[in-house]
């Protein structure tokens, strides 16, 4: 059980950096549809919860140290070599992002040159890197409760101190910008997005035990853990919208509502996320070029974690960021691979 939760704890922390860091994407993909987002915050869980447990148990199956053997098993040949691209590139990308973030919030909080935080993030990203991947499941783990901890705080305070009615708070979300056509689309999209992202990182966890059942409840509990943050943080941001109307990072602003100590601990709890991605990301990255025994597996994380310091400062945030939508219909294309890998093993009835 203790090995589930870690990989549930890690599962979490890697996907909370690329996707929840500020609170924005939860602000356009769910709380913008009004009192609907919370059923799309329901559907984002179910959907979490399968496609974490199935993922995992494929690592497992296959014992796999890179994302490439799964990808190519699910997709096949030809499908599996676009898949294979596209999620490795977007490995590189949302990792650079993470680099780029940490450099904004360093200037926020304490008003340093963004390069400072983007070097600092670059720096402790290498150094966990070297280390073997079950320190860095763990360490990625243990800053998911820490998180969750904090989201809890702002929730019971926003929803204590909310001075709107219901029907007030649902036409002021309304008038929020979404990034979808419509609440379900919304929450499929945004599932979608986070699983491309996540799946490569969540297989090469699940290879790391040899138990598919083990496996299966770590990224069952990462799923559930998932959606449970996006219903507070949606709940919070639904009773609190007339603070966070138009802010750019949400979760900061509730925070730091109700005292400039929890602000700063919600920095640092964004920070903390945006290190799990970044790490989790540039190990998956690597490890799909060069296998983590291989004698210039350290030499290979050094060099891409210089020339992804490189990218965070020629804009390569603006380019990932147009990639991001669409990396979320192409995300869909993972999700069936996965449905059909998953009903291919239940037992045959006679």
């Amino acid at each position: 059980m203790k090995k589930s939760w870690q990989i549930g704890g890690a599962f979490v922390g890697l996907i909370v950096g690329a996707g929840f860091a500020s609170g924005q994407e939860i602000m356009q993909y769910f709380t913008s549809f009004g009192l609907y987002s919370m059923i799309g915050a329901i559907v984002a869980t179910v959907a979490f919860a399968f496609l974490g447990m199935s993922l995992a148990q494929l690592g497992t199956d296959l014992q796999t140290v890179s994302h490439k053997e799964v990808i190519y098993h699910i997709g096949g040949r030809y499908f599996g070599i676009i898949l294979d691209i596209v999620i490795t590139f977007f490995l590189f990308g949302v990792a650079v992002v993470m680099f780029a973030g940490s450099g904004s919030t360093f200037h926020q909080m304490f008003g340093i040159n963004p390069m400072v935080g983007s070097i600092f993030m670059v720096v402790i990203t290498i150094l966990t890197l070297l280390l073997n991947v079950n320190n860095i499941i763990n360490l990625i783990a243990m800053v998911t409760p820490y998180l969750m901890g904090i989201i809890f705080i702002i929730l019971i305070y926003s929803i204590f101190t909310m001075d709107l009615s219901i029907t007030e708070q649902n036409a002021l979300a309304k008038a929020q910008p979404s990034a979808s056509s419509n609440w379900l689309m919304g929450a499929l999209l945004y599932v979608s997005y986070n699983i491309a992202a996540g799946a490569a990182m969540l297989i090469v966890m699940g290879g790391t035990v040899k138990d598919r059942k083990i496996a299966g409840r770590g990224g069952l509990l990462g799923g559930l853990m998932l959606g449970i943050l996006i219903v507070l943080i949606n709940a919070a941001m639904l009773a609190k919208i007339n603070v966070v109307d138009g802010v750019a990072m949400p979760t900061l602003e509730l925070a730091k509502q109700i005292h400039p100590i929890v602000g700063v601990l919600m920095s640092i709890a964004l920070l903390g996320m945006m290190y799990n991605t970044a790490v989790g990301m540039f190990y998956a990255f690597t490890v799909r070029f060069i296998a983590p025994d291989h004698k210039y597996f350290k030499v290979g994380i050094i060099v891409i974690g210089l020339l992804g310091f490189a990218a965070s400062l020629v804009g390569f945030t603006t380019l990932v960021g147009k990639v991001y939508s669409t990396m979320g219909y192409l995300g869909f294309a993972l999700i069936v691979a996965i449905i059909i890998s998953w009903l291919r093993k239940l037992p045959r009835v006679s």
